[in-house]
């Protein structure tokens, strides 16, 4: 950021480089003089010399401060609250995360510095629903697919281009006496089932789904990603939606900054009475309920 420019300044060093020894000393000693000077006097008569910061200029700092954060927290972080449990055991009811926006953005001319790349297989995400039922709501969900990749469920077990996925934090159907967990056509062996009228798809989604359905598979076109949620038995996700466009997508969740437990059914107490009583409960109970041992904790 700062400079130096002009030639004055080297003329006059290569001046004094072949200046005689005694007019070296000559030189030096006014100014030695002069901090001797400065130094003689008391602390309080040098601290009245100093001006003093006015208002304006007070203002101005904490002006400049607060644009700071909200350029770091609005552009290149965010934070975002986890209020269901589609991403069990990935992500907790109550973790609180910090979110990169910079990654997974389009690249941009004026920040050629910065590190870009694209979505890769495996990434979770946060984005907007591609729903035009509900525009504004943000999902966090892990990436499948990408741009040509082929993708069929047999039983929950994911295939991605031919070949079975190893998914060790995915929670499977499951005969454990919830009929949730229980297996079910369409969501475990998506897409070769056609959903029927009671299962949760966008109207959108049953229209489009046939036309990118080859074979048995699923194909992602360009543009889009295929997501899913690690709880598979328990996430509305691109089953039931649909792709998503990667303009939609925000970010992805880097690490939990604090974790709170929180009831399942948190995300449907939406009056006003509510949301006071459960501020209450977090105030009295942040430290019983706090998940310490998330604190600080690395979400892949």
């Amino acid at each position: 950021m700062l400079c130096y420019s002009g030639t004055a300044g080297y003329e006059e060093l290569a001046e004094q480089a072949f200046t005689p020894l005694g007019d070296v000393s000559l030189s030096i000693e006014r100014p030695l003089q002069a901090e001797s000077a400065i130094a003689g006097r008391s602390a309080p008569a040098r601290m009245k010399d100093e001006p003093a910061e006015t208002p304006a200029e007070a203002l101005a700092s904490i002006c400049t401060i607060l644009a700071i954060g909200l350029f770091v927290f609005g552009f290149i972080f965010q934070n975002f609250e986890i209020p269901s449990g589609s991403m069990l055991n990935t992500l907790l009811i109550g973790d609180h995360v910090v979110v990169d926006r910079i990654t997974l953005a389009p690249p941009t001319k004026w920040a050629p510095f910065v590190h870009y790349r694209a979505v890769r297989r495996g990434d979770i995400i946060v984005f907007m629903k591609p729903n035009p039922e509900s525009p504004d709501l943000i999902l966090v969900k892990r990436t499948i697919g990408i741009p040509g990749d082929h993708i069929h469920l047999r039983h929950g077990v994911v295939y991605l281009n031919g070949v079975a996925q190893s998914e060790p934090y995915a929670i499977q159907p499951s005969d454990d006496g919830n009929p949730q967990d229980s297996y079910q056509p369409y969501r475990d062996d998506f897409p070769s089932v056609t959903p029927s009228p009671d299962e949760q798809v966008t109207e959108v989604w049953r229209e489009e789904l046939p036309e990118h359905i080859q074979g048995d598979d699923l194909v992602v076109p360009p543009g889009y990603v295929f997501a899913m949620g690690d709880n598979r038995t328990k996430s509305l996700d691109g089953r039931y939606w649909g792709f998503v466009p990667q303009q939609n997508i925000l970010g992805r969740p880097l690490f939990v900054y604090w974790s709170f437990q929180t009831p399942a059914d948190q995300e449907n107490k939406t009056s006003i009475g509510d949301r006071i009583g459960f501020i209450f409960h977090i105030v009295t109970h942040i430290f019983s309920d706090t998940r310490w041992k998330r604190t600080l904790h690395v979400i892949r």
